[in-house]
């Protein structure tokens, strides 16, 4: 299976694209789209889709996984950030696939182990789980912590929505 990982940023949004086979994961590819902060939001948000519409066709992934908004101290930057969100489900959603979405806490624990470790970490640990990858940018780093995330829970989810399914 090939997963797509999104960090959603209006500024920069990383991606990071895997394989999966059984329980082993390999690097497929991985960068950042970035937005020009001159242009009107709408403009921006046009942007970003159509990058993301592009990396999607690209590597053709099987699903996508999205990393959840946490709400920080300015609403501005908040609900800015909920719009490129909003844009970064819709991309591969409207193109197909389906799109799991993950708390920046589950990714953290998923890759690292703990829930509440620093970037750096994740970072570390995106090298160490994805052998010969060569990570420079922090938010397609936490890309591909998604997309390993979406790895690790997705086929468990799953499993327990046809186990509720039958029951």
């Amino acid at each position: 299976m090939r997963i797509i990982g999104l960090d959603p940023g209006l500024r920069v949004t990383g991606w990071g694209v895997i394989d999966q086979t059984g329980n082993r994961l390999s690097p497929v590819a991985h960068g950042t789209v970035k937005t020009d902060a001159a242009l009107p939001m709408a403009q921006r948000l046009v942007q970003l889709e159509k990058a993301l519409v592009k990396v999607v066709a690209e590597y053709s992934p099987d699903e996508a996984a999205v990393e959840e908004t946490f709400v920080n101290q300015n609403p501005a930057s908040t609900l800015k950030l909920g719009m490129a969100r909003g844009v970064v489900l819709l991309a591969p959603a409207s193109l197909g696939l389906p799109v799991g979405e993950y708390a920046p806490t589950r990714v953290k624990k998923a890759v690292v182990g703990a829930g509440k470790a620093a970037k750096e970490q994740v970072q570390m640990m995106v090298r160490r789980l994805l052998p010969g990858v060569d990570v420079t940018s922090a938010d397609a780093a936490d890309a591909l912590a998604v997309a390993i995330c979406h790895a690790h829970f997705a086929e468990s989810d799953r499993r327990l929505s046809a186990s509720r399914m039958s029951a």
